[in-house]
């Protein structure tokens, strides 16, 4: 599949991204996605390291340590960021996060690259885990 537009995404993905084109361009999300083939769904995950301890307190160090926990969890089901199709992130603080935007984009394509998937953005009033400030959902989908 090809994008829809060519600058919703700059990374190869087998998707097409679906930004109208008489639309303001999306910076570092994509309205809709098109995809076909095997789905991967990945729970909430957070930004603890694989024996579920922060080692990051600040929000970029733990939005860092979540995007590299959905890229291992992507690898085990054979898929790769590139497959990303949507992400839904789950912050404690929408003001922490806006602050960080820039420190959180750079991570972002560090861990992830320039792939944007459809996304939203929901504050809540705390997660599970009371150290963590930030969840991310993903769902991929593999061609086949």
């Amino acid at each position: 599949m090809t994008q829809t537009t060519a600058d919703a995404s700059t990374a190869e993905s087998p998707h097409a991204f679906l930004n109208p084109r008489n639309w303001k361009p999306a910076k570092g999300y994509s309205n809709g996605v098109a995809a076909s083939g095997r789905m991967l769904f990945l729970g909430g995950l957070i930004g603890w390291n694989g024996q579920q301890e922060f080692e990051a307190k600040d929000f970029t160090g733990q939005v860092e340590q979540t995007l590299k926990n959905i890229v291992e969890v992507l690898r085990e089901g054979g898929a790769g960021p590139e497959h990303l199709v949507r992400m839904t992130w789950y912050v404690t603080d929408k003001q922490l996060y806006l602050a960080s935007l820039r420190d959180v984009g750079a991570v972002y394509r560090k861990v992830l690259g320039k792939h944007f998937p459809a996304m939203a953005l929901v504050q809540v009033a705390g997660l599970v885990e009371d150290e963590a400030l930030v969840e991310i959902e993903a769902t991929a989908v593999v061609p086949e």
